[in-house]
C-alpha cells in the first residue's frame, strides 16, 4: 500500500474534452470549476490528479501498454519476437504504442498546466498552510518537466505548451525546434527545486521533492551539455547534484527493485504503484473509478516468463551483449538477469503480487542515486574537474556491488590514474551494467552520446537484437521517433520528423 492515493477529484471536468456540448449541462447541486476550488483539500485532489496520469506509462492498459517505447530501443534489452521499437525498420507514425505514449505524456502536461492556472489564480485565503501553495506549484512543475524530458528524448520536436487549454482553437500548437523541450524541462526543474521540500512526512512519501527536482535538473543539464558540447551545462549540473541531501546507496542492490523497499534512501523519485481498487478492470480503459480513484497499478509482465496476460506477445529479455558485459562474479549480474535464459529479473522477482495478473504494486524507480552519482562523475570530467574525484563517485557504485558478497572482489575499484577519455568510457560501461533493464536509460544515453560525437551508432554499432534479419536502424531517421499519425492528421501546424 502506498502513501499517495491518486485522487482525480474534479480533474476530468477540467480537461479539454469537457468542451463537448453534452458536458455543458451541470445538474443542480453538482460542483462547477468556478465553485469547486475553495479549500486546500480541493487543491490536493487537483495535484494528485496530475500524478495519477503517470499510471498510463506503467500499467497494463488492456494490452495498450507502452513499455516497448521505453525499454526496447537500446542494447540492453531485446525481445523474442518482432517489435518496431526493437527492429526500428518497421517504426512508423501509425504504431499504436507510440501514439499511446505521446498522448499520455501530453495528458500529464495538460493537467499540469491546468493545475498551475488554478494555483496561480486562486482566491486569497484558500491556502492557509504556510508554504503549501509553493509546494503544490513545485510538484506540478516537476511532473511537467519530467514529461518534457521524456518527450525531448523521444520526439524532440513535438509541441510545447505551458498555458492552459481553454478552447479547441488552442489545441493546434506548432512544432518546436530540437532542444526547446529539453530547455523547458530544465526551466521547470529549476523552479521546482526552489519550491519543493527536501522530504515529506511518511504519509506523503513518494511526492516530488527538491532532491528529485535537483536530480532531474542535473540529468537534463548533462544531456544538453552532451548534445550541445557546452561546458557551462556540465558545470551547472555539478552544482545541481551538489544540492541533493540525505540520499545514499542501499547496501543491497536488489532492494532497489523490491516491493517491500520502496521510497528508500537511494530513491529520488518513483511511480507509486498500489493494489488496484476492487472495481478496477485492467481490460477496460484506464478511466477513473467511482469516488475519484483510478487504477494505480503497474505491470512487469513483459519481464515475467509466464505472465498469463502476454497472450503470445514476445517477452523482453536481456541482450547477449549485456550478459557478456557482466563479469560472472559481479553480484549485479544474477540480480539483473538469469544467465541461463536471459530473463530480466528486476522488479517482478520481488513484486508484491496483486489479485490481478495485469497489476503490480511494485514501484518503478524513475531516478536512483546511483544514476545521479554516475551522471555527476560524467559532469565533473566534462566540466574540466578532477578525474580522480569523478572516479571516486563511480567507485561508490562499484563498491556497493562488490560488498554484497563476503570478501567480494568484483567489480574492483577503477584506478584514479585513468585519463579523462578512459574515465568517460568507464562511466558509460558502468551505466550499462548498473541501470540495465530500467526504463529509458540506455537508449537515451546512446542517443545523447551519439549526438555529442562520443559514440557512432551509424557504423556497425552492436544493438544485440534477437531479430537480426528484421533489424534496420537508420541513424538519419531513428534518433527521433515519428510524431504519431493522429497528431499530424489533426494538427496542421505539427511537422513530421525527417524520414517518416
Amino acid at each position: 500500500m502506498k502513501p499517495i492515493l491518486y485522487s482525480a477529484a474534479l480533474v476530468l471536468t477540467l480537461a479539454i474534452g469537457a468542451c463537448n456540448p453534452d458536458n455543458l449541462e451541470v445538474a443542480p447541486g453538482n460542483p462547477t470549476e468556478a465553485s469547486f476550488f475553495t479549500s486546500e483539500l480541493d487543491f490536493e485532489g487537483l495535484i494528485r490528479g496530475v500524478y495519477a496520469k503517470q499510471v498510463e506509462l506503467y500499467g497494463y492498459r488492456n494490452g495498450a501498454y507502452v513499455h516497448a517505447v521505453r525499454h526496447l530501443p537500446g542494447d540492453d534489452i531485446t525481445t523474442t519476437g518482432p517489435n518496431p521499437f526493437e527492429t526500428f525498420a518497421s517504426l512508423q507514425p501509425n504504431v499504436g504504442q507510440l501514439g499511446n505514449y505521446y498522448v499520455s505524456l501530453y495528458r500529464i502536461i495538460y493537467r499540469a498546466n491546468t493545475a498551475l492556472d488554478k494555483i496561480n489564480t486562486v482566491a486569497e485565503g484558500v491556502y492557509r498552510t504556510a508554504g503549501l501553495r509553493d509546494r503544490h506549484r513545485g510538484e506540478v512543475l516537476f511532473l511537467r518537466g519530467l514529461s518534457y524530458f521524456w518527450l525531448a528524448n523521444t520526439f524532440a520536436t513535438s509541441p510545447l505548451r505551458t498555458d492552459r487549454l481553454n478552447s479547441l482553437e488552442q489545441v493546434t500548437a506548432p512544432s518546436v525546434t530540437e532542444g526547446q523541450l529539453l530547455d523547458q524541462a530544465i526551466t521547470d526543474f529549476t523552479e521546482a527545486a526552489s519550491l519543493l521540500p527536501e522530504a515529506w512526512d511518511a504519509r506523503n512519501a513518494g511526492r516530488a521533492t527538491s532532491n528529485a527536482a535537483n536530480g532531474m535538473l542535473g540529468k537534463s543539464l548533462v544531456f544538453r551539455g552532451t548534445i550541445n558540447k557546452t561546458t557551462a551545462d556540465f558545470t551547472a549540473a555539478v552544482a545541481a547534484f551538489a544540492k541533493i541531501r540525505n540520499r545514499s546507496l542501499l547496501t543491497n542492490f536488489a532492494d532497489n527493485f523490491a516491493a517491500d523497499r520502496e521510497n528508500n534512501a537511494e530513491s529520488l523519485y518513483e511511480f507509486q504503484a498500489s493494489q488496484p481498487p476492487g472495481t478496477d478492470n485492467v481490460f477496460l480503459p484506464d478511466d477513473f473509478e467511482p469516488g475519484g480513484v483510478g487504477s494505480t497499478s503497474g505491470w512487469w509482465g513483459l519481464f515475467e516468463p509466464n505472465n498469463s496476460l502476454l497472450f503470445g506477445t514476445a517477452r523482453f529479455v536481456a541482450t547477449r551483449k549485456l550478459l557478456a558485459a557482466f563479469d560472472p562474479a559481479d553480484p549485479r549480474r544474477d540480480i539483473t538477469l538469469n544467465p541461463a535464459t536471459r530473463d530480466i529479473r528486476k522488479y517482478w522477482t520481488r513484486d508484491l503480487k496483486t489479485s490481478n495478473p495485469g497489476a503490480s504494486a511494485n514501484n518503478a524507480r524513475i531516478l536512483r542515486y546511483a544514476d545521479v552519482l554516475l551522471l555527476q562523475a560524467e559532469a565533473i570530467i566534462q566540466s574540466g574537474g578532477s578525474v580522480a574525484d569523478a572516479i571516486a563517485l563511480v567507485n561508490q557504485v562499484r563498491t556497493r556491488a562488490r560488498n554484497m558478497v563476503p570478501n567480494g572482489t568484483v567489480p574492483a575499484n577503477l584506478p584514479t590514474t585513468l585519463t579523462a577519455a578512459q574515465a568517460l568510457e568507464a562511466i558509460g560501461n558502468e551505466r550499462f551494467l548498473e541501470l540495465a533493464g530500467e526504463e529509458s536509460h540506455r537508449w537515451f544515453d546512446l542517443r545523447r552520446w551519439h549526438k555529442g560525437g562520443q559514440i557512432n551508432l551509424s557504423s556497425g554499432f552492436d544493438f544485440s537484437s534477437d531479430q537480426p534479419n528484421l533489424f534496420g536502424f537508420d541513424v538519419n531517421r531513428h534518433l527521433l521517433f515519428p510524431i504519431p499519425l493522429a497528431e499530424t492528421d489533426n494538427n496542421p501546424q505539427v511537422k513530421q520528423n525527417p524520414g517518416y
